[in-house]
Order: structure tokens, then C-alpha cells, then sequence
């Protein structure tokens, strides 16, 4: 899709919570010829120039996947690599986020990262607490059946002393559980590279969320592609279900 430069987004029908799949480092620095690790330092510049222009149109929150329950399984060496790059990063944009008013959130199992992410990322966090702008939520050693499973587990540990039935389990109250409880679902998700697949990010979620797939890899990426993306989102019909007959008799209600 053709980049439409310097047009935004209205603010009529913006979506109050953006995710992206930040896919294609690895090929993109093959693309270079460096290795994966040299893709994943590119990658820093998307991520300041998209948080920047998520800020600029004011959304109310940005998910990004920056590293997957599933990613331990790739080469010791990039993983090394990405976890000092990931504490790195957030010692030198906390700065930047002071400035543009944003609030650093996190979901996954932070517990179980590295020491210094973990001091890092705390850090970041306790700093960033009271900003009152943008909320940015990094999805950290993150996966969705691994959020469903552990929710659920502590949702029966809860519910194992008490005398009620399995009616008053509902949805409502499983999503108290989740890493995302206190998180709105993405109204959009994004996935870069090409891959339309959802890569176990944000399952229950995403159950009405409007998907959009880009070819660039994510090194590539800027926000006027996440603008763009938006924009094609404002014009799409979200139907939850019903009929477009019946949204259009709702709005002339």
C-alpha cells in the first residue's frame, strides 16, 4: 500500500488502543547482509518514531510485541542480545517518555526475565507512573495461552474455598485475572512483514479487533504507516455481530 505522506488521521472514529506484531528484524538485516541482532538495534528507531506518532495523535494506547514466551527457543546468542538491547533501550528512552507524557505498562511473565530487564523495567515504570498521556504497553516474555492458562489457575485457587457454581465464573471474571485486566482490547492490530498469522499475541482480545497487514518489515516502518493503517481502520464497518441494516437504524435512532 502506497504511503499517503503527510495526511493523519482524523479524530472522528480513533481507535482508543493500537497493537502491533513488530515482525521482519531478522530478514531485514539479511536484506543488509548483518546478522539478526543488527535488525533488532534498526528496529529502535520504528519503535521512537511510532510511540512518538501514536502520541501525536493522541491514542490512549500502544501494545507492541517486543518479545514472545515463544522467542526463548531462538539462538542463545540473539537472545543474549536482545535482552541487553531490551535494557539498554529503556535506560535511554525513559527520557523521551518523560517528555511526551507516556506511561510504561507491562503484561507477560516479567518474573521471569533476565535480573537487570526486570530492575530496568521497574525503574522505568515507578518513573513513568503519574504521566497522564499515552499509555505504552510492551508485551514482554509474552503469550496468550500462557495468559489464559495462568489466569485460569489462579482463578480456580480463588474459587476452590468458596460454595458458589460454575455459572458464576464468567467471562467478566476470568478477564480479572489476565496480565491485560486492566488494559481496553485493541480496537486495530498491525502486523508487519507480510506473515498473516497472529503468533499466540493477545488471543482473547482480539476477538472483534480490525486486522491490518503491512509488507514492510517493521525496521522500515514510521508512523506515517501507522497513520495510515488508522485511516483505513476509520473507514471500515464494525459490526460486533449484527447486521449493517441494524447499525444503520441504531445511528438514526
Amino acid at each position: 500500500m502506497p504511503i499517503d505522506l503527510n495526511v493523519k488521521p482524523g479524530p472522528e472514529n480513533l481507535p482508543e488502543h493500537v497493537a502491533i506484531i513488530m515482525d521482519g528484524n531478522g530478514r531485514w538485516a539479511k536484506k543488509q547482509g548483518h546478522n539478526r541482532v543488527f535488525g533488532h538495534q534498526s528496529a529502535i528507531s520504528s519503535v521512537r518514531d511510532t510511540i512518538e506518532g501514536a502520541v501525536e495523535i493522541g491514542l490512549k494506547y500502544l501494545t507492541l510485541y517486543a518479545f514472545s514466551t515463544e522467542n526463548w527457543k531462538r539462538p542463545k546468542i540473539e537472545v543474549n542480545a536482545l535482552m541487553q538491547l531490551l535494557v539498554s533501550t529503556i535506560r535511554k528512552e525513559t527520557k523521551t517518555l518523560m517528555e511526551n507524557n507516556v506511561r510504561l505498562l507491562t503484561i507477560g511473565e516479567i518474573d521471569k526475565l533476565p535480573s537487570q530487564c526486570k530492575k530496568e523495567l521497574s525503574e522505568a515504570i515507578s518513573i513513568t507512573s503519574t504521566n497522564s498521556g499515552m499509555n505504552l504497553v510492551l508485551a514482554l516474555n509474552y503469550g496468550s495461552r500462557a495468559d489464559l492458562l495462568n489466569a485460569v489457575r489462579h482463578l480456580l485457587i480463588d474459587y476452590s474455598g468458596q460454595n458458589g457454581t460454575t455459572q458464576e465464573i464468567t467471562e467478566e471474571l476470568l478477564r480479572k485475572y489476565m496480565s491485560t485486566a486492566s488494559i481496553p482490547d485493541p480496537e486495530l492490530l498491525i502486523r508487519t512483514s507480510g506473515e498473516h498469522r497472529i503468533s499466540n499475541f493477545l488471543l482473547w482480545e482480539i476477538a472483534y479487533t480490525e486486522l491490518y497487514f503491512i509488507e514492510k518489515l517493521w525496521p522500515d516502518f514510521r508512523r506515517q504507516d501507522l497513520f495510515n493503517a488508522i485511516i483505513d481502520f476509520q473507514k471500515r464497518e464494525r459490526r460486533f455481530g449484527k447486521t449493517s441494516e441494524q447499525l444503520h437504524l441504531e445511528e438514526a435512532e
